[in-house]
């Protein structure tokens, strides 16, 4: 397949095209490699995949110029915002793509309290350009990064796609929700098969630094407090990078064809008549967040000073998907325990933090 992957220099993103990759298919990533985090971590995860030589290389990458992987030949990555509609028809024109992983979003509940425009620019304006892009490109599969921040107020656990979604706590959670239905609208009028993916709670090497699992790691290597909001009575159900990557493959790799026992008198919200599907894509197995730190505990051999806080405006106490739907229809499995995935976080992190280290020294 020839697959555009978006958000290639983020977490997920890089994980993905490098599995695709590893199996032969040719891959372009695309990223506007915002600030919205450590740029640094961004630019490692294309040193990784040989976009980059060495980190400093990613401060020049150019706007709208195809870079060709050192390690990958069929891999090639550009720099370009989704807001950009021209050159995004002009790249899905030329590229004739098979297939598009839609990743590149700005992420993050607490940020849009304070930065909500930016979310109506890449989730949704960003989000309209790729289906145009595809809808005049014969894109046969668009696979797209949804969240399990749409279940909002619904209390009722394990969240199932056929629970209702329509409640949403966040302008983050509202913006996946509403691509969700963008998606929908195209898959019924143009007949793009589109798959939207709830993720919940990814976790794993290369992560995102403003996620829990980052932030404490970095706080009790340095000594200092780590804030646990709703004094540690949150579940969620971390869900570790190789599981989650696994499943997106699998999703690409069998785009929907449409629902015939689709029932418009009693609908089903996770699917349609349309080449239209929604799977919640999780670890199925919830842990409260006081455990989760005991894990990083004893992976660091050090204990957490614990700020007790109670819970944070847009964040929900619990998340806990339901993957039936998923595991039948395509055979997804989680494999990795929560201190598995753990180990392999802080071995990373301790890695790459000491190379960034000794090239500041340097």
């Amino acid at each position: 397949m020839k697959i555009a992957i978006t958000g290639t220099a983020g977490f997920i993103g890089s994980h993905l095209a490098l599995k695709f990759l590893e199996r032969g298919d040719e891959v372009v990533g695309i990223d506007n490699i915002n600030n919205y985090y450590d740029q640094s971590v961004k630019y490692g995860r294309l040193l990784r995949s040989g976009i980059i030589e060495n980190l400093e290389d990613g401060a020049d990458i150019a706007y709208n110029s195809f870079i060709t992987s050192s390690k990958y030949p069929n891999y090639r990555f550009i720099k370009l915002n989704l807001e950009d509609n021209e050159n995004i028809e002009k790249l899905f024109k030329n590229e004739n793509f098979d297939s598009v992983i839609n990743l590149a979003a700005q992420a993050g509940v607490r940020y849009s309290l304070t930065n909500p425009r930016a979310y109506i620019d890449s989730n949704i304006v960003g989000f309209v350009n790729i289906l145009e892009a595809c809808r005049h490109n014969n894109i046969k599969s668009l696979v797209y990064a949804s969240s399990s921040s749409v279940y909002g107020l619904n209390e009722v656990q394990p969240f199932s796609t056929a629970s209702c979604a329509d409640h949403p706590m966040s302008l983050y959670a509202a913006s996946k929700k509403s691509n969700e239905l963008m998606a929908h609208t195209y898959s019924h009028l143009y007949n793009i098969p589109t798959t939207g993916l709830r993720f919940f709670t990814v976790y794993g090497p290369w992560g995102r630094p403003d996620m829990a699992l980052f932030l404490f790691t970095k706080a009790i290597l340095e000594g200092t407090p780590i804030d646990v909001f709703n004094y540690g009575e949150m579940w969620r159900d971390f869900t570790y990078i190789d599981d989650i990557v696994d499943g997106i493959i699998r999703v690409n790799d069998n785009p929907p064809s449409g629902n015939k026992e689709w029932d418009g008198k009693s609908p089903d919200s996770s699917s349609s008549p349309a080449p239209y599907k929604i799977y919640n894509i999780g670890n199925n197995n919830p842990v409260k967040l006081t455990d989760f730190i005991e894990a990083l505990e004893k992976k660091l051999g050090r204990k957490a000073q614990k700020n007790m806080l109670p819970i944070q405006a847009g964040d929900v106490p619990s998340t806990y998907a339901d993957i039936s739907d998923i595991a039948k229809d395509l055979g997804y499995e989680p494999k990795t325990s929560v201190q598995e995935g753990i180990d392999n976080f802080v071995d990373w992190y301790l890695e790459f933090f000491e190379q960034q280290g000794e090239k500041c020294k340097n």
